[in-house]
């Protein structure tokens, strides 16, 4: 099992944290206005860019704990200063999280994943479960959908697995802006899972395994059965743009890159900075910085 806590059982783990918050961005920054991370004295949860930056703030916030300092600020210039070549100038503000703090963060938490974008992996094989083993570190509610319960059994991954019968019913209930990997063990089913979500018109990405000449049966098939069901948008190949190398774990990372490009491609440059951009994803981290 995925061992990185959520922000909710990082909170409830530590007795003391400081919330470190960006609360003013001139210039380069690596993270927006209202970015959060929380910081105990032996683990860490999220990331304010890394860097000397974020070396300095946990410094400050650890003091902080063993001090009982309660609030502190800090102007933190983004140059050579402190070894950093940004260019910008952020401020931030530290806190030391009283109980209604941790339980409106965890509100706020727990709202925003309830919007985070659904990815459908419309298959539990090899290829399948490493997709979700690498969304699961990922900002998407990841659901890996099979037949076959022995192979959703296999799955270890932290995401929502069904099993499901007729799994394009899976299709047709996903919200508006999903995206679609298919790649089930049978061809048949491939190209009916395939032409359920391209006939949404609303799938932020539709990706199905297969060969340039898989495409080409796919299109006819459509033709014949999906009144001329275009497949304009469809990815077909999956994942072959980077690399010859077919290991499920490679196939894998080229399709998440897919995936989230497709996901983040209009949102990030449109999503507007604030206090309700964090806590969006985090991981959990123990004194060294590794994923504990």
């Amino acid at each position: 099992m995925n061992s990185a806590l959520s922000l909710k059982e990082f909170l409830s783990a530590q007795h003391s944290v400081i919330c470190i918050a960006l609360t003013r961005v001139r210039g380069s920054s690596p993270r927006n206005e209202g970015t959060e991370m929380f910081v105990a004295l032996e683990a860490l949860w999220g990331t304010i860019g890394g860097g000397q930056l974020e070396f300095m703030a946990i410094n400050a916030a650890r003091k902080m704990l063993a001090d009982g300092v309660l609030h502190q600020k800090m102007d933190v210039p983004l140059g050579p200063e402190i070894g950093q070549c940004c260019g910008g100038r952020v401020e931030l503000k530290l806190n030391r999280m009283r109980a209604s703090d941790r339980h409106s963060v965890t509100e706020r938490a727990a709202r925003h994943d309830k919007t985070l974008p659904h990815v459908y992996v419309m298959g539990a094989g090899h290829v399948g479960r490493a997709l979700a083993n690498q969304f699961q570190h990922l900002p998407v509610r990841c659901i890996l959908v099979d037949t076959r319960p022995e192979e959703i059994e296999l799955c270890s991954a932290k995401v929502e697995t069904r099993v499901s019968a007729i799994p394009e019913f899976e299709i047709h209930g996903a919200p508006e802006g999903s995206a679609f990997v298919v790649l089930t063990h049978d061809h048949g089913l491939d190209f009916l899972l395939t032409t359920a979500a391209l006939e949404r018109q609303d799938a932020a990405y539709v990706g199905m395994i297969g060969s340039a000449t898989k495409r080409i049966k796919l299109r006819n098939w459509a033709h014949r059965h999906c009144d001329g069901q275009s497949i304009e948008h469809l990815r077909c190949p999956i994942g072959a743009s980077g690399s010859r190398d077919k290991r499920p774990s490679i196939i894998a990372a080229f399709v998440v890159s897919e995936v989230m490009a497709e996901l983040t491609s209009e949102t990030a440059a449109t999503a507007p900075t604030g206090a309700n951009q964090a806590p969006l994803v985090g991981h959990y981290h123990n004194r060294k910085g590794r994923l504990a």
